[in-house]
């Protein structure tokens, strides 16, 4: 049915009353993500105020009554009164949308938060906004309810509330800046200390602790001359104080920013109590002149729906807050490393070369809107500059972690920065490759043998970084950086240095380059057989696709979800095995002892020792990057080795293996190793013919004592198996092999970058770290767990 429409249908939404309208628009969604959004816009402004290099120090402070505050030593925000509006700078900065000294270019060269874009949302969103900025010899104070300045009257000051009655200030008067403190004459900085309104964030938004240290953390690396604090009112002030990851002794954190730039949050160390009541008065007298009204804090009863959403806010608030009271006190962030410290940070496994370092500073021409001298915009060609700093390495895994950012704000989608980078990369990788084809074993006559981006970020972990003014981004969150000029000026930076690096022209990058080459040049051949082997199944049932090992004892085809590989430790056990298993559904590979230890070996190693192809190619879903776990043609992966040193030191071999190249396997819980027993007890007397199998000399004692207890006899010769093939078959298959009645270890991810430092340290190249790790565990090494 059709209805009127008038402009009386049309509504105006004023100030920042659109950005509480549609918050989705502002910081995405109004979940855990949009709360923390909010977080990341107050931080990112402090740290603009570093990257203009006038603040050293950032302190963010989570308080136990809910509400976050973010110090800072920089400028200050301005105090002064704004000409065009006749406002003050302060509330411009925090009321109205796109203003800020960084659309132009006389404050801020390069900045990632957008003051006044991002402030005035977090204001508007906010049930109580409170900043302080030390300039001029003096601490300015504003108050903000829902985004309206105004006064709050608390009861504590030391303790502020967004419950504490509010004066709003009448519409469209400028409001006054409370002095609420003097401080010294060169001191300032920024205090910003905010009420998430819980009418605009869902019940389930939380404030996600691990996400604030990864972030600040992030920061650190990205900005070395800073200093960032985290501490969490939460916790005891006994908790625990962590600088850079470790742990250290710590008296009760001082909750100011030290130093020069100080002062305490509410402004009372600086004035008297008297004085500030005085003022406080005025304000209110000339408050109450102009607008008599006063706008308190609504306490209305909630409607049945609104109960439920507060029943959930209250249980995830009381989950919040236990979560945080278990976290440090106090964390702090400083790496004067930079981006070198980033990627060393993000690498795991054994680095196949040192972390690179490349760098460089460029200019290049924008057409952007300026404003004239009549307050008009038009369009304008103006100079930019441009500031590289990108860290690499590669690791000899096959993961590939790039990190890249502009300025300070990461962009998960990359962008311009990133392209120009892996395009330099590869480039100068295939030049440099074909240079030397015979050595790396590059046919260039073969268009298959090509270097491709795949094969040169395996193992690939690398950070880029631009700093530009007025970056162009796709989007609001900033994910994908879109200005243009930047990828030419990335591409020919990175062509040079990068090209010095990986031709070895550069002093101490020969081997490393070597290094680099070589492991590229295996991906890449790993990567065209893994092909070929794709086409080949693609076209024949897998046991026809190539001679199997002739030592494989396959099991019937057609049963691939129930199907079990059992890698079994020497021929002799081998012999046992058949005999033991349900040819049915069990394979047997025997393999001869120790296999190669891929943690040392490079790609091509690997692929051409004969036992880990055997292995990759009788699972036959491929290796590295290019494996395929749908291929697989066994359900279950079983390691079958001696209850012995020897045996455990095979399946970490083993375990190595396919950590490093067949890792889902692992993942999605298709790895086993078998448990064997040690000890065969004979029964005698009324219960002969029993037998009784124990797995550990532990064990075994606790069995023979309870036996003992019971009156149970025993044949005293208790054998100790030395291997699976002094077993029976029977006994094999009753211990090992039979489902119904056997023992398996699954091999699972729970903890995988632990794992990952486990092997580099027990199977790299570093022998140092691995004595040490011997000395310590030495007089605590327990035999029985050496791979529980």
């Amino acid at each position: 049915m059709a209805t009127s429409y008038s402009s009386k249908n049309i509504a105006v939404l004023e100030g920042l009353d659109a950005v509480r309208k549609r918050p989705g628009m502002y910081i995405g969604t109004t979940d855990t993500l949009g709360l923390m959004h909010c977080l990341w816009e107050i931080i990112d402004n402090s740290v603009d105020e570093a990257l203009a290099g006038v603040c050293t120090k950032i302190r963010v402070i989570l308080h136990n009554d809910g509400s976050v505050e973010v110090q800072d030593n920089g400028r200050g925000i301005p105090v002064d009164t704004e000409p065009k509006t006749g406002l003050s700078g302060v509330e411009v900065v925090l009321t109205k949308l796109h203003a800020g000294a960084k659309f132009g270019e006389s404050s801020y060269n390069q900045s990632g938060g957008l003051h006044g874009v991002g402030s005035s949302v977090v204001n508007a969103l906010s049930s109580r906004f409170d900043v302080q900025v030390d300039r001029d010899g003096k601490t300015h104070q504003m108050q903000f309810h829902l985004g309206h300045p105004g006064v709050y009257t608390d009861t504590d000051p030391a303790q502020p509330s967004p419950n504490s009655p509010f004066k709003k200030t009448r519409k469209g008067r400028p409001t006054e800046l409370a002095i609420v403190g003097s401080v010294p004459k060169k001191q300032t900085g920024t205090r910003i200390r905010y009420w998430a309104d819980p009418e605009i964030f869902n019940a389930t938004a939380h404030f996600d602790y691990d996400m604030l240290i990864e972030r600040v953390r992030q920061t650190s690396f990205l900005v070395p001359s800073l200093t960032i604090e985290v501490e969490n009112e939460y916790a005891p002030e006994d908790a625990l104080q962590i600088i850079n990851g470790e742990v250290v002794n710590r008296e009760p954190a001082d909750t100011t920013v030290s130093g020069e730039n100080a002062s305490t949050y509410d402004g009372q160390s600086a004035v008297s109590d008297a004085d500030q009541t005085a003022d406080r008065d005025l304000d209110n007298s000339a408050m109450e002149s102009a607008e008599p009204e006063t706008d308190e804090v609504s306490t209305d009863n909630l409607e049945e729906d609104e109960a439920v959403s507060e029943t959930t806010r209250a249980k995830v608030a009381g989950e919040e807050a236990h979560q945080l009271a278990n976290m440090p006190r106090l964390q702090t962030f400083h790496h004067e490393g930079g981006l070198i410290d980033f990627v060393d940070f993000l690498s795991h496994g054994e680095p196949v070369c040192d972390v690179w370092h490349i760098t460089g500073h460029a200019t290049y021409k924008e057409e952007t809107q300026q404003v004239d001298a009549n307050d008009e915009l038009h369009a304008a060609t103006v100079e930019r500059d441009c500031d590289v700093d990108i860290a690499l390495r590669w690791t000899s895994g096959y993961d590939t972690e790039i990190r890249s950012f502009v300025n300070v704000v990461e962009t998960p989608g990359g962008g311009t920065h990133v392209d120009g980078f892996l395009n330099a990369v590869t480039k100068q990788i295939r030049s440099t490759m074909e240079a030397n084809a015979r050595k790396y074993k590059v046919n260039l006559k073969d268009s298959n043998q090509k270097i491709e981006r795949d094969d040169l970020s395996a193992g690939l972990v690398a950070v880029v970084a631009v700093r530009i003014p007025e970056p162009q981004f796709q989007g609001q969150t900033k994910d994908i950086l879109g200005t243009a000029q930047v990828k030419p000026i990335v591409t020919r930076i990175t062509n040079k240095q990068f090209g010095e690096m990986i031709t070895g022209s550069r002093r101490g990058f020969k081997v490393q380059a070597q290094n680099v080459l070589e492991k590229i040049s295996g991906e890449m051949h790993a990567r065209i057989q893994a092909h070929k082997a794709k086409e080949v199944t693609r076209r024949k049932n897998a046991l026809e696709s190539a001679a199997m090992p002739a030592k494989l004892s396959d099991c019937l085809s057609g049963n691939d979800d129930i199907a079990e590989l059992f890698i079994v430790e020497g021929d002799s056990a081998l012999g046992t095995a058949k005999a033991a298993r349900n040819s049915t559904f069990q394979a047997l590979l025997p393999i001869r002892g120790k296999i190669l230890n891929v943690e040392k070996a490079s790609l091509n190693q690997m692929l051409n020792n004969a036992e880990c192809s055997a292995i990759i190619q009788v699972i036959g879903a491929g290796s590295g990057k290019d494996f395929d776990l749908s291929l697989a043609r066994y359900n279950k992966i079983v390691m079958m080795t001696d209850a012995d040193v020897d045996g455990a030191h095979i399946r970490i071999l083993l375990l190595t293996l396919f950590y490093r190249y067949m890792r889902p396997l692992i993942e999605a819980g298709h790895v086993y190793a078998a448990v064997p027993p040690l000890h065969r007890i004979a029964l005698t007397g009324s219960h002969k013919g029993e037998l009784l199998y124990t797995y550990s000399e532990e064990q075994l004692s606790e069995k023979l004592a309870e036996l003992d207890k019971k009156h149970i006899t025993y044949d005293p010769d208790v054998q100790r198996y030395k291997g699976l093939g002094e077993m029976d078959a029977d006994q094999l298959a009753e211990t090992t092999m039979d489902p119904r009645s056997r023992l398996l270890r699954r091999i699972t991810m729970d903890d995988a970058t632990h794992a990952d430092e486990i092997f580099s340290l027990l199977m790299g190249d570093e022998v140092p770290p691995r004595k040490q790790f011997i000395v310590d565990n030495a007089d605590t090494f327990d035999r029985s767990q050496i791979d529980a």
